[in-house]
Parts: C-alpha cells; sequence; structure tokens
C-alpha cells in the first residue's frame, strides 16, 4: 500500500504513468499546464515519449497517430485547447482510435478567466463533434478518484476502441491531498489486435468492437475519416455499410452502459429510505453536496448525494429509480445549468431545482446549498 500527497493533476499523471502510458503530446494551458508539466519530466524518464505540439490541433493528432502506431497515448487541455480538438476527436471516434483526453475545466466562453474554476464543457464534452457519434465522459471529485477514473478511461479506451475523456474542474485539479494506492488492485486492460478486415467480418455484437491492425506487420492498413468498410476502404456512396459503421460505433458505447456508468451514493444507509432531498453532483461540488447532506440529515431531514463519475453514457433507468420517490431534486453547478436537462428527462413529475453560480472561480459553499435548499423544499 502506498501513500502520496498529491494534487489532482498529478494524481491523474501518475495514474496515467501506472496504465502504461508511453506516449503524450500536448500544448501548455492553464489550468492543465502543471499535469503536462509533471509528464514532461517524468514519462521520458520511463522510456515514453513527450512531445510538445505546436498547438492543440497537432497535439491531439499526434496522440491519435502514436495509439494508431501501438501507443498509449494522451493528451490534456482546458476548454478553447479542448474547442480545438473536437474535429479530431471526431475523427478518432470514426477510427475507432483508443486514447485519453483530459479537460481540465476553466471559466468561458472563450478565454474567460483563464485561471478560475467552472463546469462549462459538460455539454462540449459529449456533443463537440458532428454527425451521429458518442463516447464517455467521466469525471472525478478529489486527487483520489482521480487517479482511479484514470485507470478507468485507459481500461475504458483499450476495451472499446473509443476516446475517453476525463473532465475536471480546476479546484478538484489543484486539490492537494493524501492518495492511497494498492497496485495489486489494479487491473489493466490490454490492446486486441487483428488483421485488416476483421472489423467487416465482426462478432454481429456492436458491444464488443472489432480489433485493431497492428502496423508493421505485413498488412497494408488503411485508415480513411470517410465512410468505410472493414478494410479501411471509402464508401461514401453506400448508405448501407454507413449505416452499419456508424450504429456500431454508436452502440459499443450504449450496450455497454451498464458497465460505464458510475456513480457514488453518501450516506449509502439513505439507499432504502423514503428521501426528502437528493442532490445529483460531479466534480468539485460532490464534495459541497456531500457536506450539505450531513448538515441536512443531522437537522432531520433524510437527504442523499448521488454523484455521477460518468456523466456520458448515463444510465437512466438506474438513476430514474434511485431518485424516483424524492420530495426534491436539487443539481448544483458551476455553470448556468448543463447536467440538469438529463435529470429533467429521467425526473418528469419531480420537482427539479437547477443551483447555479459563475465568475470568478468561487466554489459553491455548502451553507448558500444549504439555505437553498431550505427554500426550495419549503415550496
Amino acid at each position: 500500500m502506498e501513500r502520496h500527497f498529491w494534487s489532482g493533476n498529478i494524481a491523474i499523471a501518475e495514474a496515467a504513468l501506472t496504465a502504461g502510458l508511453n506516449f503524450y503530446a500536448g500544448y501548455p494551458i492553464t489550468p492543465s499546464s502543471d499535469l503536462m508539466e509533471y509528464i514532461a519530466r517524468n514519462l521520458p524518464k520511463r522510456g515514453g515519449i513527450f512531445v510538445q505540439g505546436e498547438d492543440e490541433l497537432s497535439s491531439i493528432n499526434m496522440v491519435i497517430g502514436a495509439s494508431i502506431a501501438g501507443a498509449k497515448a494522451m493528451t490534456a487541455t482546458s476548454g478553447p485547447g479542448f474547442s480545438l480538438m473536437q474535429e479530431a476527436l471526431g475523427m478518432a471516434i470514426m477510427l475507432e482510435i483508443p486514447l485519453v483526453l483530459v479537460d481540465v475545466m476553466r471559466l468561458g466562453p472563450s478565454t474567460g478567466q483563464a485561471t478560475k474554476s467552472g463546469q462549462g464543457d459538460v455539454m462540449q464534452a459529449r456533443w463537440g463533434r458532428h454527425g451521429d457519434q458518442a463516447l464517455v465522459v467521466l469525471t472525478a471529485s478529489s486527487p483520489q478518484s482521480a487517479y482511479q477514473r484514470t485507470i478507468d478511461a485507459f481500461n475504458i479506451s483499450e476495451m472499446l476502441r473509443t476516446p475517453v475523456i476525463l473532465l475536471i474542474d480546476e479546484l478538484t485539479a489543484h486539490l492537494w491531498e493524501t492518495v492511497t494506492i494498492d497496485k495489486d488492485q489494479i487491473s489493466l486492460i490490454e490492446r486486441r489486435y487483428g488483421k485488416p478486415g476483421d472489423a467487416f467480418f465482426d462478432s454481429g455484437d456492436p458491444s464488443i468492437p472489432p480489433p485493431m491492425p497492428r502496423i508493421g506487420e505485413g498488412y497494408n492498413v488503411l485508415y480513411t475519416t470517410s465512410t468505410h468498410d472493414g478494410f479501411g476502404i471509402r464508401k461514401t456512396q453506400d448508405a448501407q455499410i454507413h449505416n452499419h459503421l456508424v450504429r456500431r460505433i454508436y452502440k459499443k458505447i450504449w450496450n455497454n452502459v451498464e458497465y460505464l456508468f458510475n456513480y457514488n451514493i453518501y450516506p449509502v444507509d439513505m439507499v432504502e429510505k423514503d428521501k426528502d432531498i437528493i442532490i445529483i453532483s460531479y466534480c468539485s461540488t460532490a464534495r459541497v453536496a456531500s457536506e450539505t447532506v450531513e448538515k441536512l440529515n443531522k437537522e432531520g431531514f433524510v437527504a442523499m448525494n448521488v454523484e455521477l463519475r460518468t456523466l456520458w453514457p448515463i444510465n437512466y433507468d438506474e438513476l430514474s429509480k434511485i431518485i424516483k420517490d424524492a420530495g426534491i431534486v436539487v443539481v448544483p453547478e458551476m455553470n448556468l445549468g448543463q447536467i440538469i436537462y438529463d435529470i429533467k428527462i429521467i425526473g418528469n413529475g419531480l420537482d427539479i431545482y437547477s443551483f447555479n453560480k459563475i465568475g470568478g472561480g468561487i466554489p459553491i459553499y455548502p451553507d448558500e446549498l444549504y439555505n437553498y435548499i431550505i427554500e426550495a423544499y419549503r415550496k
């Protein structure tokens, strides 16, 4: 058992190294720069390659190329850089390329308040690419959970041949806490390899992506971002192949929703009780929500916090069962309301309230969330 005093960004970097990261390309941008600097110092010492690209566009494309060549590859950025990477992320989805992208959220739009925390990238993480597509978006609320979710991100990317986004806010990224690691309990999923054409002769189960062709082992390997068959040959006029390809890429995410969707309930002894108040939270606000729940329960309410550790895909059936009997549901966010729309989808008929705070990177404080909830409950 190891104990370390790490920030959220350092915990992510160390987890990536543990997961087998051997190629990183990125461009410095507040508040993710210290994550990149840590990897720049440590990845070459462990036999990996670090490249500072000339910008975010070149960086994400280098990560895609490295992954095609067999590397476990990753990059990190923040809001404006994340925007620049979206087209390449769409390419990675279409080509089914495993990679991990960490987005450390700050206040936007545009340059915004570059050193301040926000949670405004949730919709961008889910829908930033054009076309019918899906990928996986994970979150963390502490250095401890950031370490584990980074391991999860690499495993999911390899298992499903997909980009995975780890979404944290600046408050989590620069929070320093003790992180406890038992490396004997860490299991890693390694990449499956096959030959060109295996994607054409797939198993018929969209939950299982075809293996990747291995570059440089005697095969001619084709990659195109246009509609293509399992050999990588362009089929831009073939409606049937396009339908099969896009549905398979989409379903390999959604058919694994029970495995991918992760959340934490606090306190767990409230699960079987009829709840007066349920808070749905993510990132740093999950910590505030748990403290608020403690205060509510001490005052005689039955309150529970559901921390979402996966923002996409959401298991709507499971989450709706959790909140169905709540007196009120409150969703605190450091934005003008983004995850709230998913909660409204599953909470039809429930009293659902959105508590929003932006500007200056000032966190939501437990007392103000508590006061808001009391006022909402009395309505």
